[in-house]
């Protein structure tokens, strides 16, 4: 089964947004943020100054290419990575096999700090998109694009 369209409702997002900024803290980084397969920043929290829609893209990209590594050697997917670098070290994390959760840090934390508040944080997200999931799937629950019209859609590119 292909994934569905992921949509985002205010609860959720605040509910995301609120522990991308309690994983900052936390996890004393400097930047943390989530992003969907296809590089879409979702949430982000920290040093927001960096090129955030950049590194995201090229997350996406890295994981895309990761998980072809993995199809080679007969993997699903691999889950965690780490890159380690003079200042900066990054810890990506895929979350239930949807959003992909980014951390940026420096040596004022340590690598398994980051992992155990990771792995915290993964769950906690996991359950978000879990019900996400189940929100969107509900057959009796209408969609914010019901009351949108083709004759709406015309008159917006009319105008």
């Amino acid at each position: 089964m292909t994934n569905p369209q992921m949509v985002m409702y205010e609860e959720e997002f605040n509910q995301i947004q609120a522990i991308v900024d309690r994983l900052v803290k936390e996890a004393n980084a400097r930047v943390v943020f989530i992003i969907d397969k296809n590089g879409q920043l979702i949430a982000a929290s920290g040093d927001t100054e960096l090129d955030t829609t950049s590194l995201a893209s090229l997350t996406a990209g890295n994981i895309a290419a990761t998980g072809g590594m993995a199809k080679l050697l007969r993997e699903n997917e691999f889950t965690t990575q780490f890159h380690e670098g003079e200042q900066s070290n990054i810890h990506i994390q895929l979350v239930g096999n949807r959003v992909i959760l980014v951390v940026i840090f420096d040596n004022k934390t340590s690598l398994g700090l980051v992992r155990l508040r990771v792995k915290k944080a993964s769950e906690q997200l996991n359950g978000i998109f879990e019900a996400l999931l189940q929100k969107v799937q509900d057959p009796a629950r209408e969609t914010p694009f019901a009351e949108i019209t083709d004759e709406d859609i015309d008159n917006l590119f009319n105008d």
